[in-house]
């Protein structure tokens, strides 16, 4: 998904910013301004007083000496001395001018208690001048000293912290931080969101409403309040709140909930005054909450309240959408990943009226998608989208995007001008199977060929059983993801169910890697650790939540928590129950892994030869092994149906290329 340009009636939106922005825009100029013009005054003033106090103190080193007692009694005595002035502290001494010269010499030296100096003063004709103490020039300037830096330092902390908060009090805390986006800004529309129709199905009788609200103000129909966008990351919701606003032409106020929530108890609230303030002075127009969770978390202790500023900034939320009057064009759009976490008063009708699932895209979404992301990319002849698709499954919007982004410098770093197809099935394996190769990892022989057979062991089982997804690709060669090899499969078609037998063929293929390793080797390693996490997973899965247990029957088990994050399932019996569990998926798993040791020791003959083969080439296509797996079995060759499913077969066989130590 991806930005695009925005197309006409970008009238109203210029209006309202024409009318409300510039009144605010232009006190803030006028406000940089004089902060600017105060702040080079105070800098310059300051500037100055330092070159006046060094110019003075050099002026006054040179016309202002100090003298000794002793020299100033010689002077006096030579009849140099013209006049003295006590100031209380020292005695400021002013020579009689030199013969042709106008000029006078100062001299200065300290207090001494001398009771002969005023006769000898007075026997050389030195006028004397009196010390008169001056009490209120005294107290002006120690009045000032004080107040003169604490008035510069006060004018400097609060221009800088204009400068670093943006007003609304100190440092810009309780001042709102939202972006507000723009039709011009914002440039996306719906059709930049592919693999999400029906979330832009709901949320299009938003824009319709905000369009031409007559229509459904005259039937007595209201806009809803809010809408919550609920799925997984990376599935398009926050560029589907974009696209809202870029449909509707109206202002886009985009913030995290993060932004609300300070150190300070009643800043959350604070920013929530003032954002749903300064939307209503711009509506109609939209107001996006991404990751509402981090404000919106229920009250209840079991989901971590207790938070004061939270649960203060959740209040002020909901107060406020209680308080604002839809049929200005206001809509508040949120977005999140855990809809459980979320607060029940939040959820409730006259809030957030509607919950748009946007969630990961089925194949037709994923080459919808696919398309916008590589509408700017140049491809060659061989690309075929639909076979890229099909590979895909699970994945969302963020992935594809980046997908074809790395396809595109495979594509470069090749020296080639056009991406092809094994560039976009080399960035699949890139972004979703195991990383890069690792090209600087060398295996003793003896891992290479422990490797070989565990890969093969995974293939062979696929081969041997029905109801599995065929094999495209099996690889010895390291990844970045810690992946010493991999078999790849891909499914024929899209499937949402899966039966029974279709489960435990995956146990038994997951099965497969170990199995070979014990049969070949007598012994095993830690690289099946992958396998046997997945199979135990499906194996709990089956007793759990599918119901496929005689034991238990359609009895469920757990809970499902974070459903749009890690899906973590959380056992919900008692603690005996929950050992009869365990009991149960090791039954399950044993009973696959004794199925896997049958099949390959069966066909033990074809295990080594293809093992063989693999650890000479370190990676085969699918198409290679059955080709190799059906002459060792003595099978004919499949007559191949000139249809669409076989041609997307062939472009995987040809494109696909990698490496993981566990089946995919």
């Amino acid at each position: 998904m991806q930005f695009g340009a925005l197309s006409r009636k970008s009238c109203r939106t210029e209006e309202i910013m024409d009318n409300q922005e510039p009144n605010k825009q232009n006190n803030n100029n006028r406000n940089n301004k004089n902060g600017q013009m105060v702040m080079s005054f105070i800098m310059v003033s300051l500037f100055v007083l330092f070159i006046m106090s060094i110019v003075s103190n050099k002026v006054g080193q040179q016309f202002n000496q100090e003298i000794s007692y002793t020299e100033f009694l010689e002077k006096v005595e030579a009849g140099e001395v013209e006049s003295i002035k006590y100031t209380g502290t020292q005695i400021n001494i002013t020579q009689k001018p030199k013969e042709g010269s106008s000029y006078e010499q100062t001299y200065y030296t300290g207090m001494v208690n001398d009771e002969a100096l005023i006769p000898l003063l007075k026997e050389k004709g030195v006028e004397i001048f009196g010390y008169i103490p001056d009490n209120t020039s005294t107290w002006i300037y120690n009045i000032l000293s004080f107040v003169i830096p604490l008035a510069l330092v006060w004018i400097l902390l609060a221009f800088l912290m204009r400068r670093m908060g943006g007003g609304g009090g100190m440092m810009g805390v309780g001042k709102s931080t939202a972006k507000v986006y723009v039709e011009k800004s914002t440039g996306v529309t719906f059709k930049d969101v592919a693999g999400q129709d029906e979330a832009k199905e709901s949320l299009q009788e938003v824009v319709d409403f905000l369009h031409n609200p007559r229509k459904y103000l005259d039937i007595g129909a209201k806009l809803p309040k809010g809408a919550l966008l609920v799925g997984p990351p990376g599935t398009g919701k926050t560029l589907l709140a974009k696209a809202v606003a870029g449909e509707a032409k109206v202002p886009f106020f985009s913030l995290a909930g993060s932004d609300f929530v300070e150190m300070f108890v009643g800043v959350g609230a604070s920013r929530v005054r003032d954002l749903f303030k300064e939307a209503q002075k711009q509506a109609p127009c939209i107001i996006f909450i991404d990751e509402i969770d981090a404000i919106g978390k229920s009250r209840d202790s079991r989901y971590g309240g207790g938070n004061d500023e939270r649960e203060q900034t959740l209040n002020q939320l909901l107060a406020e959408m209680d308080g604002f009057d839809t049929s200005k064009g206001l809509l508040i759009l949120a977005a999140t990943n855990r809809p459980e976490v979320l607060d029940k008063a939040l959820l409730r009708p006259g809030r957030f009226d509607r919950r748009i699932i946007v969630d990961r895209p089925d194949q037709k979404g994923r080459l919808e998608t696919l398309k916008v992301h590589a509408k700017d990319v140049m491809m060659d002849e061989s690309v075929d989208l639909d076979a890229l698709a099909l590979a895909t499954a699970g994945l969302v919007g963020s992935d594809l995007a980046n997908m074809i982004n790395e396809a595109a410098i495979i594509a470069v770093k090749s020296g080639r001008k056009f991406v092809n197809q094994a560039d976009l099935f080399e960035a699949f394996e890139l972004v979703a199977v195991g990383g890069k190769e690792k090209k600087d990892r060398v295996m003793s022989d003896k891992e290479k060929r422990i490797v070989s057979y565990h890969e093969v062991g995974h293939a062979m089982v696929t081969a041997l059983q029905k109801n599995t997804e065929p094999v495209q690709k099996i690889t010895i060669v390291p990844r970045t993801m810690g992946a010493l090899g991999y078999t790849l499969q891909t499914p024929e078609e899209e499937k949402f169910l899966d039966t029974k037998e279709e489960l435990l063929a995956k146990i038994t293929t997951f099965m497969a890697g170990r199995a070979a390793e014990e049969i070949v080797f007598q012994s095993v390693t830690s690289g099946a650790a992958n396998d046997i996490e997945q199979a135990t997973n499906i194996a709990k899965s089956m007793i759990t939540r599918f119901g496929m247990s005689k034991k238990f029957g359609m009895m469920s088990l757990v809970t499902i928590e974070s459903q749009y994050l890690d899906g973590r399932a959380a056992m919900n019996c008692a603690e005996k129950t929950a050992a009869q569990v365990d009991k149960e998926v090791l039954k399950i798993i044993n009973s696959c892994y004794a199925k896997a040791v049958s099949l390959l020791n069966e066909n033990r003959e074809v295990l080594d030869k293809i093992s063989d083969y693999l650890y000479q080439h370190e990676t085969i296509t699918g198409k290679e092994f059955m080709k190799i797996f059906r002459k060792l079995k003595g099978l004919p060759e499949p007559v191949e149906e000139n249809t669409e499913k076989a041609v997307k077969g062939k472009q995987i066989d040809i494109a696909i290329g990698g490496g993981k130590d566990e089946e995919q």
